[in-house]
Formats: structure tokens, C-alpha cells, sequence
């Protein structure tokens, strides 16, 4: 029995449309992982296939540290409620990952401020934060032996959401590109030990993000909304009354506002039209999934807020945020029904 390097499967030869299927009688990934290592092909889609509740369940009774990874691009996206409830009041370190996608005036420490303030609004504890980033140099060996002092010889599980940066951080640790990573969800499809300095890691499956538009989207969409390098924060000067499409996903109508800016941090693949809100229903219809894309097949709701914080962000699972100053009196959020929206005070 040969189990995939890449997602942890049991590597099978009989049914390709199955997963863990491979033709070749001597390999150490499945077909799936190959082709998404190599040539970014998804062949089989899993991003709806893992069941967070099993994830949870099994981690409940293993012994061992946890390490919680976390999106900080998607960090509303990442959050799992309840955590300490399900895993036995286990200890969790929480590590944040794709730190190179945000901008490099918000210190780490600003960063590490920010993320107390969320994890005790959700009523969450962890024994310690890190901040790693993907791309740039992490000290991986002092990391390691931080975490191995945490874990005092017994096993770390790697946690998160789907595509949350799991792998990645596991492939940093290993300094080399071992296990299936992508920007497509669901790449882990199986516990899969993997043995790190002398210390056993589990990298486990993604577990389901249920109201992110990363869940919507069509696969050979994401590249629109996941980021691949630093964003740069766009900014809009606003007058009375106007609105902003992001593709045909959200749409945002600023009300009783003074003249005004918004700072938007979101792929610069999303374009963004601003028209006046008279204007705006027109725009949507007619042009939605023709000039305004990418689109989903969803029913649009809107909520109406108003900014309680001097900065507040509107956060958009999966999509980014939009960081709004106190003076626009009034705000309409149009948005898919299945996904999640987050106002909080600013990150950054």
C-alpha cells in the first residue's frame, strides 16, 4: 500500500475516476496531485468533499500539539468557532500565514495585536501566535524547534481551513516542495504523517470553508480573487451617493457620505467599476458576467450598516475587505446569500 505524498490518499490503479488513482504502479503522488504540481490541472475537484466535523472528531482523541494555520489575507474566512470545545481544550498555536501578501508598513506586531483582539471577540485561546509568510525567508529551523519544544515529543497536527496555507507552511519546514499545494481547495484529502527534524507532523484535510465566494467561484475563476503577490491597496475618492461593482460579485452604495476615500484590499484581477447609485440596478443587469466578471450563481442580498469605528473594514469571505472611514452615514451591501460578510474594526 503506497500512500500519496502529495494529499495522503492511498495511491489505487483501478478506478480513475476515484480518488488516490494513478496509472503508474511505481509512483509516489496520485494522478490528481501530478497534475496539479506540475501543470496546475485539477482534474477532480474536493473542494466540498471533506467534512470538518470528521477532521475535528478525530483530532479529539489523538494526542499531540495543534497547529492552527490561519489566512491572514482571509483571516474572517479562517476563524473556526468553537474550536477549544471540540478539540478537548487541546493546546493550538496559531500560525499566520501569506504575511508577503500584505503590505510592509503593518509591523507583525501590529498584526499579532489585531489577531488577540479577533480570537478573544470569538471567545478563542491559543498558547502563542506566529506570523510566517510564503515567500520570503521564515527562519524555518528556529521555527521548528519552537514548535517541537511546544509539542515535548508528542505528535503537531497541522489545521485549518481549506486553503489556508497548510502544505505550504509544511513544505517550509521541509525546505522543499513535497506535499500537493494549490489555490485550489481541498488539495489534503487524508491525515498524512509526514516526519520533519526528528518530529512528526500530521498535515490533515482542509477542513470546509461553507460561506466563502472561494466556495462559489468556478475553479478556473480563482486566479480573479486568490492574490499571488502583494496587494496593493487601490483607493477611491468618493462623492455623495455612489457605488462600486467588484466584478459581478459585490456591490457596495455609499449613502449620505461627505466627499470621502475607501481603501480596498483585494486581487488586482478584480476590476471595479463606480457609477452613481441612480445608475447602479442598470449597470448590475446588464452588464453582470459580461463587463462585470467574475459572477456566481447565487441570490444577491443586501445589508444596510452604518460604521461604528473610526476605520471599519467590510470583509467579504474569500474576496478581501474594504476599509471605510466613520463619515459615510450610511452603507448597502449587495452579496451573495451563501457568503459570509464581516464588519470589524480596521486591520490595518
Amino acid at each position: 500500500m503506497t500512500i500519496c505524498k502529495g494529499c495522503g490518499v492511498t495511491i489505487q490503479h483501478q478506478n480513475k475516476d476515484e480518488i488516490g488513482y494513478s496509472p503508474k504502479t511505481d509512483t509516489l503522488y496520485c494522478q490528481r496531485c501530478f497534475r496539479i504540481k506540475h501543470y496546475d490541472d485539477l482534474i477532480m475537484s474536493m473542494k466540498t468533499g471533506i467534512n470538518p466535523y470528521d477532521v475535528l472528531s478525530k483530532l479529539s482523541n489523538s494526542k499531540g500539539l495543534i497547529i492552527w494555520i490561519c489566512d491572514l489575507f482571509d483571516f474572517e474566512a479562517s476563524m473556526i468557532d468553537g474550536l477549544n470545545r471540540h478539540l478537548n481544550n487541546k493546546d493550538i498555536i496559531l500560525v499566520g500565514t501569506k504575511r508577503d501578501l500584505l503590505p510592509k508598513e503593518v509591523s507583525n506586531n501590529k498584526l499579532i495585536s489585531f489577531i488577540k483582539e479577533r480570537l478573544k471577540e470569538r471567545g478563542i485561546k491559543v498558547k502563542g501566535i506566529l506570523i510566517t509568510s510564503d515567500k520570503e525567508n521564515n527562519n524555518s529551523d528556529l521555527i521548528l524547534e519552537l514548535l517541537k519544544s511546544h509539542a515535548n515529543k508528542e505528535n503537531i497536527f497541522v489545521i485549518g481551513k481549506a486553503n489556508a496555507g497548510k502544505s505550504t507552511f509544511l513544505n517550509m519546514l521541509l525546505k522543499e516542495d513535497v506535499l500537493t499545494k494549490s489555490r485550489y481547495p481541498g488539495t489534503t484529502l487524508d491525515f498524512n504523517e509526514i516526519v520533519i527534524g526528528n518530529q512528526k507532523f500530521v498535515d490533515t484535510p482542509g477542513i470546509e470553508v461553507k460561506n466563502s465566494m472561494v466556495m462559489l467561484v468556478e475553479e478556473k475563476h480563482l486566479n480573479y480573487i486568490i492574490p499571488t503577490k502583494k496587494i496593493k491597496p487601490v483607493v477611491f475618492q468618493l462623492e455623495n451617493n455612489q457605488s462600486l461593482a467588484f466584478g459581478g460579485l459585490v456591490r457596495i452604495d455609499f449613502i449620505e457620505c461627505e466627499k470621502t476615500s475607501v481603501v480596498i484590499y483585494m486581487s488586482d484581477k478584480i476590476v471595479i467599476h463606480r457609477t452613481k447609485v441612480e445608475n447602479a440596478d442598470k449597470l448590475w443587469e446588464k452588464h453582470k458576467g459580461h463587463l462585470l466578471v467574475p459572477t456566481v450563481n447565487s441570490k444577491i442580498v443586501t445589508t444596510t450598516v452604518k460604521p461604528i469605528y473610526d476605520k471599519t473594514d467590510i470583509v467579504i469571505d474569500g474576496l478581501g475587505w474594504i476599509c471605510i472611514n466613520k463619515n459615510i452615514k450610511q452603507i448597502k451591501v449587495s452579496y451573495p446569500k451563501d457568503v459570509n460578510i464581516t464588519f470589524r474594526k480596521a486591520m490595518i
